[in-house]
């Protein structure tokens, strides 16, 4: 990796990192705090949030009929994540402590808060709640195949795609050789000492 791609990515995770800050300074200007699970607004804000509930039967009538109609479909697919679930899960509690890989934190990525959303419906937060599971299920799953993939094979492919993880940019140039077998020993170690945030310490 040379020497411009290494500044780019320093940019970029001091940009995330920006973001990440920026985030939650706009957060914490929302009134509310996090106390263990469970999230407070301010008594004023919780009274104002109720008052903007729209009612089971009025959101019925006034929803999209389409959502309505593909509604078994879209549930239709916590069997295939749930499988999906119970078997990452297990891979990663049996594997990762042979490889030596420090675990990836399920906390950290399916995050169940906003049924306590007060301006929300019953039916509302049971999306919000299967969006964020869903959601949370697949970068959580994709940051455990990013660990594998670095342990394994961690070197970039010859085409340009899309939608790569994290650690890619980090992973050896296609058809680098010199040392491979040290450099490839380099990325495992690297993988035992990974911190709260998923990156190397």
């Amino acid at each position: 990796m040379n020497d411009r791609i290494r500044n780019i990515i320093a940019q970029i995770t001091a940009l995330e990192d920006d973001l990440r800050t920026a985030l939650q300074e706009q957060q914490t200007s929302m009134l509310f705090q996090i106390k263990g699970k469970r999230i407070e607004f301010e008594q004023s804000v919780k009274q104002a949030h109720r008052q903007l509930k729209t009612g089971f039967f009025r959101w019925l009538v006034t929803n999209r009929p389409q959502n309505l109609i593909t509604g078994p479909i879209i549930y239709g697919m916590i069997i295939p994540l749930l499988i999906l679930d119970l078997f990452v899960s297990f891979y990663q509690a049996a594997c990762f402590p042979i490889y030596k890989i420090a675990k990836v934190r399920r906390a950290d990525y399916i995050v169940l808060d906003r049924q306590q959303l007060e301006y929300l419906n019953f039916i509302e937060k049971f999306h919000c709640t299967y969006c964020a599971y869903g959601a949370g299920l697949i970068a959580y799953m994709c940051e455990i195949v990013a660990r594998t993939e670095q342990y394994f094979c961690p070197i970039k492919h010859a085409r340009k795609i899309l939608g790569t993880h994290g650690r890619y940019a980090s992973f050896l140039d296609y058809g680098e050789a010199a040392d491979y077998e040290a450099k490839l020993e380099e990325f495992r170690i690297a993988l035992s000492k990974v911190d709260d945030s998923g990156q190397a310490k």
